[in-house]
């Protein structure tokens, strides 16, 4: 007899919710109302574990392995995972699957993630043997998701209509849109259709010209020459000299036309030599500039390729390369560094004058709202300091926290917990995408968990995406709530979600060990992985806090610890053991100081010397925002501001964040407000790098 297809967990989640109502509130958002702190439990029960699990990741395993014998898991055919037992089957021999095969399952599974998967590849492969027929007849316009892999398809589509005589006039705008989609270099499968809309008379030099500006914008000679393939003669000659150009600035250039696209491109090549030369690139803008006439817009190409690699080591050139970039060629990311450089050289006056130069938006940011606030404030303008004080102090985020401690005002934070029916929430549970997505997380499919995951949310309104995630936070997938919230304002509100607290025990004892704040910890935690102990880094950091093998094997024998290896540090005691531990030598190393811990946990001992010699005695927000690093920026102004989050998580107020960052730990704790309702409704999350 066939079990039942139904994973036992989910049916047990169900049930549960069924006849069980979460204990939750609804936080409004009068003005400066008080913020009581959110559950710490999950919302939903924790789910039971279905038995056939394990059978199910063996069957996958072998069949990735193969040969398979489908014939010794029968008990699991009609198991609502068992379509990722046949996909690994196939993808396995994916060259030697047959049309029949291919569409057999196609027809059963092709409204399901592993269907999608399948097509995927089969496309790829029926592309590869050029069987077009069967690649037409497995096509759907859903196949080409993802921008690489949607160019590479859309290509072998254009191929196959080709291939059939289908080369009708839809087929050569589709064609004409991909030759003009990039100036990057496009995947080989587009060689074919670019050739035959070629022979057609469908690439005309306007059209090989575009994609050659194009290319030159993207510093890409390569690709500039092989779109001026098929120009007039001395067309292309004067393409391939421009290609030239940008491979190597050189002075035939000062000879060429003076138009518009001369002076683009050869504007482009100075800024790309830029990047590697500043200071040659610099010396030899002014012949180029006035040989071809450049305006202001293409002298800020060059000059601002040579002002950002200077300023963003804090060179001795850096504030008088940043001043002759004309104002035109100044974007956000100019703006932030030429604040940051006035601040790095104690030029405050410079430093608010770069503020003022920002666009509205960029300057109603908490963060430049709150170095405003403090430069104006230095500058004798107390009013005016107050002022965008208020504003920033409305944020939830380090800056929001910082503004508030300058003003002794509360922290800004409105939770949102919502309540919803047993029945709402079972009837999530059962979707059969999201019942496959929990099964594929037990097993660390994680990547088919994700497909199945995006599967069930694209048929989910907003409620219905909440109430999956807090799903998924039953099962521990606490990461959920970090990719597939914030799409609303109202959703960055829910705490409760984006903050999960798990481990909570060994956090505590392990923090009280080590005599630092478990807020600090979870924060850590949340930042590093989002609660994945599983999570590996392309530096091989490990599990929930990321802790390198030869830190944890260090750490571990400066405590007296046996050590099991790098695979200890996926066990999550083990990782958290070894991570606080790791956060206290860090802490006790650099003075007691958490900022410089949490910089150090982040990028290493050596960039972190440097900024300590190149900055002595800067004001801990100040040195902060100048770290060159904009990871790091990032993330130490991130696990402040999450730490206050789980602060209020765990005791329902906060230690003052001005004093946190210090490693001050006496000192009069911190309540919560709500301000009022339409601020709320805007205010935006901790600044997040995930």
């Amino acid at each position: 007899m066939l079990p039942r297809p139904y994973p036992l967990a989910i049916a047990a989640l169900a049930a549960a919710l069924a006849t069980t109502a979460c204990a939750q509130t609804t936080a409004s958002a009068p003005t400066q109302a008080a913020v009581k702190p959110a559950p710490v439990v999950n919302a939903l029960p924790a789910p039971a574990v279905d038995p056939l699990l394990p059978r199910l990741r063996a069957a996958i395993e072998a069949a990735e392995r193969g040969p398979f014998d489908s014939g010794q898991y029968v008990d699991l055919a009609r198991h609502p995972l068992y379509g990722w037992v046949e996909y690994a089957n196939l993808r396995r021999g994916i060259d030697t699957v047959n049309n029949g095969q291919a569409q057999d399952f196609l027809a059963r599974r092709g409204k399901e993630a592993s269907g999608e998967a399948f097509r995927e590849i089969w496309l790829a492969a029926t592309a590869r043997r050029e069987d077009w027929p069967s690649f037409l007849a497995a096509w759907t316009p859903k196949s080409a998701t993802g921008k690489e892999r949607s160019i590479s398809l859309r290509c072998a589509e254009l191929n196959a209509r080709q291939a059939l005589g289908r080369t009708d006039e839809s087929w050569t705008r589709e064609a004409q849109t991909i030759w003009r989609s990039s100036g990057k270099s496009l995947p080989d499968s587009c060689d074919g259709p670019f050739a035959v809309l070629a022979a057609q008379g469908g690439l005309s030099p306007e059209l090989r010209w575009e994609r050659i500006e194009a290319a030159a914008a993207e510093w890409q000679p390569a690709v500039m020459r092989s779109a001026a393939r098929g120009l007039p003669a001395d067309q292309l000659a004067q393409a391939n000299d421009y290609a030239a150009f940008l491979d190597n600035v050189n002075e035939r250039a000062l000879s060429w036309p003076k138009t518009e696209r001369s002076r683009k491109i050869a504007s482009y090549g100075l800024a790309k030599f830029a990047k590697a030369q500043p200071a040659a690139a610099e010396q030899q803008l002014p012949k180029y500039a006035n040989a071809l006439g450049f305006s202001d817009a293409d002298r800020g190409r060059v000059l601002y390729q040579t002002a950002l690699w200077s300023v963003a080591s804090y060179e001795a050139e850096s504030a008088r390369r940043l001043n002759a970039v004309p104002e035109v060629a100044y974007d956000e990311r100019l703006h932030e560094w030429r604040a940051r450089e006035a601040m790095a050289r104690s030029d405050w006056a410079g430093a608010l004058a770069a503020i003022q130069k920002m666009g509205a938006k960029q300057r109603g940011d908490s963060r430049w709202q709150y170095f405003e606030a403090r430069l104006s404030e230095r500058a004798g303008d107390k009013a005016g300091a107050d002022r965008l004080y208020r504003e920033a102090a409305k944020k939830t985020d380090f800056h929001g926290f910082m503004a508030a401690d300058r003003l002794g005002a509360p922290y800004a934070l409105c939770p949102l917990q919502p309540t919803d029916s047993p029945a709402a929430k079972a009837a999530i549970a059962r979707d059969p995408a999201l019942q496959r997505a929990m099964g594929l997380f037990r097993i660390e499919r994680a990547g088919w968990a994700v497909r199945e995951w995006d599967d069930a949310l694209s048929r989910f309104d907003d409620t219905q995406r909440r109430i999956a995630i807090e799903v998924a936070q039953s099962y521990n997938w606490f990461d959920r709530a970090v990719f597939s919230l914030n799409k609303t304002p109202q959703e960055q509100r829910l705490y409760y979600l984006r903050f999960p607290l798990h481990h909570g025990d060994t956090i505590r004892r392990e923090s009280a060990k080590n005599g630092i704040d478990p807020a600090w910890v979870a924060a850590e935690i949340r930042a590093e992985s989002i609660f994945n102990p599983t999570a590996r880094s392309g530096a091989n950091a490990m599990g929930l806090m990321q802790v390198l093998p030869g830190t944890g094997a260090a750490v571990a024998k400066s405590l007296g610890l046996p050590w099991g290896g790098a695979a200890s540090l996926y066990d999550s005691d083990t990782n958290i053991i070894l991570g606080t531990a790791y956060l206290r030598q860090l802490l006790d190393k650099y003075g007691g100081q958490p900022y410089f811990a949490m910089a150090g946990y982040n990028a290493g001992p050596a960039p972190l010397a440097r900024w300590q010699s190149q900055r002595p005695g800067m004001e801990p927000e100040f040195w902060i925002e100048t770290i060159s690093y904009k990871e790091t920026r990032e993330y130490v102004a991130r696990v402040l501001a999450f730490s206050v989050i789980y602060d209020w998580r765990l005791n329902g107020d906060a230690h003052n964040v001005s004093d946190r960052m210090r490693g001050i730990a006496a000192g009069k704790r911190k309540s919560f407000a709500c301000p009022a309702a339409s601020a709320a409704a805007t205010a935006p999350a901790p600044a997040e790098q995930e």
